[in-house]
């Protein structure tokens, strides 16, 4: 399938694409610090440059959207019907570098909060938060995805009609 707009003007769409300050992460940051959390955003030095580090909790968030780092599942994690190379490529690699990065902050001593996009949508966002802030508080555990499955389910295809 053709793209429906120019080469330019996807490229410039792509390019408005943040890396950080999203609207899922800037919602995430908004209720962990109305629930008493502080923490540091885009810290360099640590694998991956976290979305956010709880230095008192030995925790860091990452708030994935479902489309760039695939969940699995998601009706959010869909597939571009052109240039299908490439972008198998590039997922491939963004979710290869999430799993080094994790790991090596799980070696490090840290433990590992992901967050997806989807949970943050309004009608499961507080159920999210709640998840992500006992987490954090929690003495158990290193690792966690929020929400655990896709709160978006991939699109079924339509029910044919029954044959008369």
């Amino acid at each position: 399938m053709a793209d429906v707009v120019t080469p330019e003007v996807r490229s410039r769409m792509m390019a408005a694409i943040r890396r950080k300050n999203t609207r899922p992460e800037l919602a995430v940051r908004r209720a962990l610090h109305a629930a008493g959390f502080r923490f540091r955003i885009d810290v360099r030095k640590l694998p991956g440059r976290p979305d956010l580090v709880l230095r008192k909790w030995n925790t860091v968030v990452f708030v994935h959207g479902c489309f760039w780092h695939r969940h699995a599942g998601c009706a959010k994690a869909s597939e571009p019907k052109s240039r299908t190379e490439y972008w198998s490529a590039k997922f491939a690699a963004n979710t290869a570098r999430d799993a080094r990065n994790e790991a090596a902050l799980l070696e490090a001593g840290w433990r590992v909060a992901t967050v997806w996009e989807c949970g943050l949508d309004a009608p499961f966002r507080e159920e999210t938060l709640a998840a992500l802030a006992a987490f954090i508080t929690a003495a158990e555990g290193r690792q966690a995805e929020i929400p655990a499955a896709p709160l978006v389910p991939a699109r079924q295809a339509p029910a044919l009609p029954p044959a008369d």
